[in-house]
């Protein structure tokens, strides 16, 4: 039941956002009867493309000609098209058909303005958007702040990490003290020679 309610709800917004980019359904009419499973943590949502490039849920048991396995942590990234969350996905499968379902997934895009302005109105629609939009870059900055305050933190204040310079540093020091270790071994070895 769940499964259904997913797979429905998740068809509809694909076909959302396919109807507005035709050229997306074009490409997936080359995989018409083709069905994508997606497992998003242990919730297996089914899909079968149809001849008009639309999805649909898949009939009951019906045989999965691409599996995609995803954590639930990724999708926050792949929402936010993070490049690196594409490279976690795993695929099993329809090669062809994987990267069609990839190149959509990179592409599309959610026009989430233009359908907030149909609920609530074109202004409302845009300060929501440009709030949101200003808090994820508030998140980004702020925990690419933090991040870079713990890496001086751990290098400068309380040094658990060494620094690129200080290995620079230590490296020069050791080339040099192994440098005089072997001035010092040919000056024993002349001092010798002289001696014996």
């Amino acid at each position: 039941m769940i499964a259904s309610a997913s797979a429905s709800l998740a068809a509809g917004a694909i076909n959302r956002l396919t109807a507005a980019t035709p050229l997306a359904r074009e490409r997936l009419m080359r995989f018409a009867g083709k069905t994508a499973v997606f497992r998003v943590g242990p919730l297996p949502v089914a899909l079968t493309v149809q001849t008009t490039g639309e999805v649909l849920p898949a009939a009951e048991g019906a045989a999965g000609d691409l599996e995609v396995r995803l954590s639930p942590f990724l999708l926050p990234r792949l929402a936010a098209h993070d490049e690196a969350a594409y490279r976690d996905v795993e695929t099993t499968g329809d090669v062809e058909f994987a990267g069609e379902v990839a190149f959509l997934a990179k592409h599309l895009k959610w026009d989430v303005e233009e359908d907030l302005s149909k609920v609530v109105g074109d202004a409302a629609a845009n300060r929501m958007v440009t709030a949101a939009r200003g808090a994820a870059a508030w998140g980004k900055d702020a925990s690419e702040r933090m991040a870079a305050g713990a890496a001086e933190y751990f290098t400068e204040e309380d040094p658990l990490i060494a620094s690129r310079v200080k290995v620079e540093d230590f490296v020069a020091g050791v080339s040099e003290l192994r440098d005089a270790v072997e001035r010092l071994e040919k000056r024993i070895e002349i001092i010798e020679k002289r001696g014996g």
